[in-house]
Parts: C-alpha cells; sequence; structure tokens
C-alpha cells in the first residue's frame, strides 16, 4: 500500500466515483482504477463492487475508509496551517473542547481574551475526552479542554474548573419542587445516561449502587441529555456548566445527593514549545474558572 493508492481510494470514497476522483487528482480514470485494483490486491481486501457502471463500496471499503480518514487528519491539519500562517501569520488559537465546557465556560473566557487580543482570531474544536486528547498530542489544537483524561503520551493535564453535579428534570416533573434530590429519588425514574464506557459516565453510575434507576436512553453529549429532559423523556445528572448558557425554560436543575465531582481538565502539549497565545488564554482561564 502506497501514497497514492491510498489518497486514489480517499478521494473515491469521498466522490463516489472514479471519474470524478480522476478530475479532482488531476489523472484519469483508468489511472485511478489501475490504482483501485492495485489497492485490493495489496491489501487482499474486495473494496468495491460494480454494477450498471457504477461503483459501490464493500463494508471492508467503509472498515478501511473509516481508519484513512484518521490518518488523513494530520495532512488536514498541515493544509489548515499553511493556510493560516499565509494568511494570519502563526496569531491563530485553536482549541478543543468537549461540549460541557464549550457551552458552559469557553464564553465567558474567549470574552475575556477577547479584551486584550481583539483581532486574533479563534477556532473552537468540539469533540469527546479522548479524541481532544489525541488532538491535543497531535498538534491538531494547541490546547485541549476535557471532561476526563486518558493516557496520552505527551500530553499534560491539570484541573481547571470543579463543580457538584445537579439532578435535571423537567419544569413539570414532580421532583422539580424539591430542594434537593437524593438517589433514592430516582428509584424506577427514566434515567438519560451518557454512553458506556464513558468516564464520566463511571463516577455518576458509582453514586447509584445498588441501582434502581430505569435506563430508558443514552447520549453522547450532555446538551443533548438536557434537551431529552426538557422533552419529558427522562431525568438525568449532569455538571452544571452544561445548564448554565443552555437557558431551557422547562429544564430545572435540582442540587443532588450524595455529592459527585465534575472536574474539568486543561491539556497542554508536553513537546512543543508553547503557543505565547495560549499562554495568554490560560491566564484568562484562570480568571473565569
Amino acid at each position: 500500500m502506497n501514497y497514492k493508492q491510498v489518497e486514489a481510494f480517499h478521494t473515491v470514497m469521498l466522490t463516489g466515483s472514479m471519474t470524478i476522483a480522476a478530475q479532482k487528482l488531476f489523472t484519469s480514470q483508468p489511472n485511478i482504477s489501475r490504482l483501485m485494483s492495485q489497492l485490493e490486491r495489496d491489501t487482499g481486501l474486495r473494496l468495491f463492487e460494480r454494477k450498471a457502471g457504477k461503483i459501490l463500496a464493500t463494508p471492508e471499503a467503509e472498515a478501511l475508509f473509516k481508519e484513512v480518514e484518521r490518518s488523513f487528519i494530520s495532512l488536514q491539519t498541515l493544509d489548515e496551517a499553511a493556510l493560516s500562517i499565509r494568511r494570519l501569520g502563526i496569531g491563530e488559537l485553536r482549541i478543543g473542547s468537549v461540549s460541557s465546557i464549550a457551552i458552559g465556560l469557553l464564553p465567558k473566557v474567549i470574552r475575556r481574551f477577547r479584551d486584550r487580543f481583539p483581532d486574533v482570531p479563534v477556532s473552537v474544536r468540539i469533540s469527546d475526552s479522548p479524541t481532544v486528547s489525541k488532538w491535543t498530542a497531535t498538534g491538531y489544537v494547541d490546547f485541549g479542554l476535557v471532561a476526563y483524561t486518558v493516557d496520552t503520551p505527551g500530553v499534560a493535564a491539570s484541573i481547571c474548573h470543579r463543580e457538584k453535579g445537579v439532578c435535571v428534570v423537567p419544569q413539570a416533573h414532580p421532583l422539580a419542587a424539591k430542594k434537593r434530590i437524593r438517589k433514592s429519588d430516582l428509584h424506577g425514574q427514566p434515567f438519560i445516561s451518557l454512553p458506556k464506557g464513558d468516564a464520566t459516565r463511571a463516577v455518576i453510575d458509582a453514586a447509584f449502587q445498588p441501582d434502581s434507576r430505569n435506563h430508558t436512553l443514552e447520549a453522547t453529549f450532555a446538551p443533548a441529555i438536557c434537551t431529552m429532559v426538557a422533552a419529558g423523556l427522562g431525568v438525568s445528572i449532569i455538571n452544571p456548566l452544561v445548564i448554565r448558557n443552555l437557558q431551557i425554560p422547562s429544564l430545572k436543575a435540582v442540587p443532588f445527593e450524595p455529592a459527585i465531582d465534575f472536574a474539568s481538565y486543561l491539556l497542554r502539549p508536553e513537546n512543543r514549545v508553547e503557543h505565547s497565545l495560549a499562554t495568554a488564554f490560560y491566564a484568562c482561564l484562570q480568571d473565569v474558572g
């Protein structure tokens, strides 16, 4: 397998056509077809089926494409960096963040940063904690803000914010009248969770032993969970950062016992010279956090 084969495969999968892929790569359709045949031979995988003049990607091709997409992130990073340097020099700040911090904490920090650097472009890229950690390690972002840490070489973590979790319920729910909700109050209640395997979910689940909740829904991001709770689909435990700026009228946040600690972490690259703008942003983060 070589780069030309992978580049051609990536373009064919994105366009769904060897002819269009050839146009985008400034080559001929027969050359693309030849590269795909070589790739199938070198990998031992059947990547495409040809029916009625069209190509259909096989499940093996879809699986391979997911791996190829990951490798292309670093190439896209180089393209974006080159464009940014040509357009703005090195004056850009790239932040990786989980959704809860992007909604609840970042707006205030960016506003403070803007007071000092009004013309600096800021890019916020949102994903889950493991992905943001990888972005920080590879330089796709200048630093990351996550809900929990994972073992990623080349990344140093420190706590930047900490709060106690709250129970969110629909405004019309009987539990909304309580001044404090205890885990016994959620016996049999439909509960909306983060996905299995998520470290934040593990912290929440540890507070419910033995567990008598009715697990009915899972969602990857806490803001989505809040909208589901507001729609009457269940209740949940979340970081109060999430709802502070969402302002959902039909949602009520109530203190919860036992206390569940939600920490937010700043991830910094260990093997790169720190961006001067990132250092300035950390100071703003400390002021707000």
